[in-house]
């Protein structure tokens, strides 16, 4: 009777322990479903969110047409960022802005100058009228000299300049890229650049005597400073990394002068070449003004100095006329064109 009591409680407990197994598997399922669940909602409320802006700046999937599109107007963009526009200004326009105001400066001195004629302010034989030179320049012309003594100056200071621009460049590359030669040649050519041309004058004609060679003397010592100088500011403004970029593409000695170094100093060099031309263009007035020879020929200063012996003040003021115009002339026939040229091509001129 004690046996059989005591299964049934035994069964009992069994089946209690079976039962609270499976409650408690089903509950682990249950809870495993639920955070299943949970992850997959996180998951595409994620997606969403990933999604949705896309959506929002319509940056979903395109064409293979519409991409094309967009590309296509890209490269409109930036090709019209780097078109230069062609546009030419009509003539009306351009002689307005280039001609006018320099026409309107020569008829207000013109004026004045008649006006102090009219006043008497001075003598007419010091201070003669705009049409008595007009005429002392005419007779000159009926001579059949005006033209020869206008090219005896000319071709000698082209002559000159071309010599000095030969010794300059060289120089100046040798004091701009060698620090001893800097530091020793460096004040001599500034000093000589400040040296009045015309105290060469009697230095070399006790060198050379009254030939030619004291004349194209007095050009290059007075041409070939400026040159120097102007390329040296020229260099001393690039910028060091083009340099060491030049020298990892290979361009070194010669190569790095003429394809980096020569090209980046070319707004400091042009500025030297115009200042060059300044002085050697001074320097050959002032040689013909004193070195006085027939053998040397006549030229605009001997035109200068034969006026003044003469007390000819019409000759005088035709000569420094034609000295100022062959100047200017030189100026805006071949440095300004050039300046301009290069400043348009670095994009610093319109």
């Amino acid at each position: 009777m004690a046996s059989t009591e005591t299964q049934p409680q035994t069964e009992g407990a069994e089946g209690t322990r079976h039962t609270g197994n499976a409650v408690t598997t089903a509950e682990g399922s249950s809870a495993a479903a639920r955070t299943a669940t949970g992850e997959t909602a996180a998951a595409q409320t994620a997606a969403e969110r990933t999604a949705a802006p896309r959506t929002a700046v319509g940056a979903g999937p395109k064409s293979a047409e519409e991409a094309g599109g967009d590309l296509a107007g890209l490269e409109a963009g930036l090709d019209a960022l780097d078109t230069r526009t062609t546009d030419r200004t009509p003539l009306p326009v351009l002689l307005r802005r280039k001609a006018l105001p320099p026409l309107v400066a020569v008829v207000l001195v013109l004026g004045l100058w008649q006006a102090a004629f009219a006043l008497h302010l001075k003598p007419d034989y010091q201070l003669p009228s705009p049409l008595m030179v007009w005429d002392a320049l005419a007779e000159e012309w009926y001579k059949g000299t005006i033209l020869g003594v206008i090219w005896q100056s000319v071709s000698r200071g082209a002559l000159g300049f071309a010599v000095a621009l030969l010794v300059g460049t060289p120089l100046g590359l040798l004091v701009a890229r060698v620090r001893p030669v800097r530091a020793a040649i460096g004040p001599i050519l500034s000093g000589l650049q400040s040296l009045p041309s015309v105290a060469w004058v009697p230095a070399a004609i006790i060198w050379f005597g009254l030939t030619d060679a004291t004349i194209y003397a007095v050009v290059l010592l007075g041409a070939v400073p400026s040159i120097a100088n102007g390329l040296v500011a020229g260099v001393d403004r690039i910028d060091p990394l083009h340099l060491r970029a030049g020298k990892v593409l290979g361009a070194a000695g010669l190569r790095g002068i003429r394809h980096v170094l020569l090209p980046a100093a070319l707004p400091g060099y042009i500025s030297g070449l115009k200042q060059g031309w300044a002085f050697s263009w001074r320097s050959l007035m002032a040689a013909e003004l004193i070195a006085t020879s027939p053998e040397l020929g006549v030229g605009l200063g001997r035109l200068l100095e034969t006026g003044r012996s003469y007390q000819d003040m019409p000759l005088v003021l035709g000569a420094i006329l034609l000295i100022l115009l062959v100047g200017i002339g030189i100026e805006l026939l071949i440095f300004a064109p050039v300046e301009r040229r290069v400043l348009r091509h670095r994009g610093l001129l319109r």
